[in-house]
């Protein structure tokens, strides 16, 4: 039995957040290649001490393997594709480094969202909301959605834009940003990837009300229109 092996034979905890995409990123993929896990969450307003020993950067997820973690989504995700049957990853190098590269732009619009929903005024709202239309213009030059991002196979770059389109499932309620204008094929991407079980069970049913939660208490821009919603 090679070490590779012997390593998955020991019992995964994933310590996670109930709102990190990052998480969901793991969960998708442990769900997609069959790994029995186990999820502990964490909050991460009060960390424990335990959770500090184990995350040097004081993020989730981590995955412990045994007594040993692995912290960051992309190792994880690596170290799953190295000891993990069902691969994700297309076996060509050329291919494998081009998904990991849209991987990374995947990253990218995370961080763009999290300056969407931080926006303090309209200005600088409608500035981050341009940006993101655009991040998804160019991914509708490369998406093939037919019907995932490479054609017939899941692949991480799948896992890693399921909890991308999730945010504006909740957008959407408080109001119409154009995201998705221009960009058909994305949008069929984004509807196909939200009926995969995988994608669906990487959150709990409560997910759209504690995210419109911490959204509407960000003191930004989307919070007063979430407000202005409610009311």
């Amino acid at each position: 039995m090679t070490q590779s092996a012997q390593k998955l034979q020991e019992p995964l905890t994933l310590v996670s957040h109930t709102l990190c995409p990052y998480v969901q990123r793991a969960v998708i993929a442990l769900t997609e290649k069959g790994v029995p896990f186990e999820r502990k969450d964490v909050d991460l307003s009060n960390k424990p001490d335990w959770f500090k020993k184990i995350s040097p950067l004081g993020k989730t997820p981590v995955l412990v393997v045994g007594e040993q973690p692995i912290f960051e989504s992309a190792v994880i995700a690596e170290y799953l594709e190295e000891t993990a049957p069902n691969p994700l990853h297309p076996q060509d190098a050329l291919s494998r480094a081009d998904h990991r590269a849209w991987i990374e732009f995947g990253s990218a619009i995370l961080n763009d969202i999290s300056g969407f929903y931080n926006a303090k005024d309209a200005e600088s709202f409608e500035a981050k909301r341009a940006q993101i239309a655009e991040r998804f213009a160019r991914l509708e030059t490369r998406v093939k959605a037919a019907p995932w991002f490479d054609g017939e196979s899941f692949s991480l770059v799948d896992a890693v834009f399921g909890p991308v389109f999730r945010y504006f499932d909740t957008f959407e309620r408080f109001g119409t940003f154009g995201f998705f204008d221009e960009t058909p094929k994305v949008r069929r991407w984004r509807e196909t990837l939200s009926a995969r079980p995988s994608v669906q069970k990487a959150v709990s049913p409560a997910y759209p009300e504690l995210l419109t939660e911490f959204l509407k208490n960000r003191g930004s821009y989307l919070s007063g229109l979430i407000e202005a919603k409610a009311a």
